[in-house]
């Protein structure tokens, strides 16, 4: 099932985006926010009252292969656990690198 993606600025655009997606009818456990670290990212999961991207979304095997990936690949993997291709993964890594931040939600 393909996610929803957008990718907004800042914090103050993700926070817009999450309440949007909030009066098109998801939930908090089906929203979820990526930005290139992962400090940025819980940051981001706290003041949007959105989810990371974890083991229910990625599996135990892929979880802990993260601890060896190198953040562009962990990320382009959590991307790519939500439902995206590798190549859409690839696009949104790379506007992470820039500083952009990616809101995601699925049903």
């Amino acid at each position: 099932m393909k996610a929803y993606a957008k990718l907004v600025n800042n914090g103050l655009e993700a926070v817009d985006v999450v309440k949007d997606l909030h009066r098109q009818g998801y939930s908090d456990k089906e929203i979820y926010v990526l930005a290139h670290s992962k400090d940025r990212t819980d940051r981001l999961a706290d003041a949007t009252n959105a989810n990371t991207v974890g083991i229910s979304e990625e599996g135990m095997f892929d979880a802990m292969a993260n601890l060896f990936r190198d953040r562009g690949d962990e990320l382009r993997h959590k991307i790519e656990s939500m439902g995206f291709d590798s190549n859409e993964a690839g696009m949104y890594e790379a506007e992470l690198d820039r500083g952009k931040v990616l809101v995601m939600a699925r049903h």
